[in-house]
């Protein structure tokens, strides 16, 4: 059962099992991150895009790790860049759930826009991998270790805005990062709440080795495109921690961390493909990506622009109580999903 091929059964039955506990986990881990982000002093943003947007991101490292572990690279490889696009599309639907005005209006920080260009650098930099000449040392390509160093850089650089150049316009409807009233967790020690989030987060890596299991099974049994599955159905189950998260902490009045936690979240999924490249043996898998892979990292770096714009442009009300980047962001992965079934 655990390393054997999985009954086809089995896995639809323990793949949705998977993705529920992934939920449950995420509304519970939207409201411990608010708290902590106070009680931490971190801010919202930036705790939202690296201590939560890593335990959110357990389940697809686990997913990335295990499929390329197995030599299924293409799952690997789709699932972290199928997980930035998902997740991406998380915005519009926090969007939606925000009822005041466009979430990107009451959210733009300087944080987050500076996590999204890193986003965009991280993909990139992912892209050069795969045109780059096939070479490894250790197994794994130089890029791999480019993409890390280029990560650490990007979070010294947006922690160490103290005095930024660049401030958004405060407006009636801007949301300030601002310490909330504690109810529920008010008794409770900052170290309970620490320890009950890295359980979840336990719960949660166990979820992400399910799915990834349960995938393979689809890939071998119903002749579905290992592209399909990987950007699909497993990148939506890794989106489900971000797009729950983000939800429950726009109810919440956390819009600045709803924000966060989707593109910090992107950046470590982007970090996915390392993990990937060092647990794949069969060489590069930056060089295993096929048309598909390639197709869908394009999608999440066209799906990235489009989040940052809205970010920048700010509107109030737009298209269906959306938002132009809402509803572009819908139609994009809309459109890639197609592209990858057929």
């Amino acid at each position: 059962m655990v390393t054997g091929q999985w009954p086809l059964g089995w896995s639809v039955a323990l793949f949705l099992a998977a993705g529920l506990l992934t939920v449950v986990g995420s509304i519970r881990l939207a409201m411990l991150g608010d708290v902590l982000a106070d009680r931490t002093g971190r801010g919202e943003a930036l705790f939202g895009a690296v201590f939560f947007g890593l335990v959110a991101s357990l389940s697809g490292i686990v997913m990335t790790a295990v499929s390329a572990a197995d030599h299924h690279p293409d799952l690997a490889y789709s699932n972290a860049v199928g997980g930035i696009a998902a997740q991406t599309l998380a915005v519009a639907a926090a969007d939606a759930a925000y009822r005041r005005v466009n979430l990107e209006h009451a959210a733009a920080s300087l944080p987050n826009l500076l996590f999204g260009c890193l986003l965009i650098g991280l993909l990139g930099l992912a892209l050069m991998g795969s045109f780059s000449p096939e070479v490894t040392v250790a197994g794994v390509h130089p890029v791999s270790v480019v993409m890390v160093a280029f990560y650490w850089g990007g979070l010294r650089l947006i922690s160490d805005r103290s005095r930024p150049m660049w401030v958004a316009v405060r407006t009636s409807d801007t949301v300030p990062d601002r310490p909330q009233a504690e109810e529920a967790t008010r008794g409770r020690r900052t170290g309970s709440l620490w320890a009950e989030f890295l359980g979840i987060a336990g719960a949660v890596v166990v979820g992400g080795w399910v799915v990834a299991r349960a995938a393979e099974t689809f890939v071998a049994l119903t002749g579905l495109r290992a592209g399909f599955v990987g950007a699909v159905l497993m990148g939506v189950v890794n989106a489900l921690p971000e797009t729950v998260t983000a939800i429950a902490a726009v109810r919440r009045g956390a819009v600045t961390l709803a924000i966060a936690a989707v593109i910090g979240g992107n950046c470590l999924d982007a970090l996915n493909l390392v993990v990937g490249d060092l647990a794949y043996r069969g060489g590069s898998l930056y060089h295993a990506a096929e048309p598909d892979q390639l197709f869908l990292t394009a999608g999440a770096l066209v799906m990235t622009t489009v989040l940052l714009g809205g970010l920048l442009v700010r509107q109030e009300r737009g298209w269906l109580r959306l938002g132009f980047d809402g509803v572009l962001l819908i139609a994009l992965y809309a459109a890639t999903v197609v592209v990858l079934a057929f």
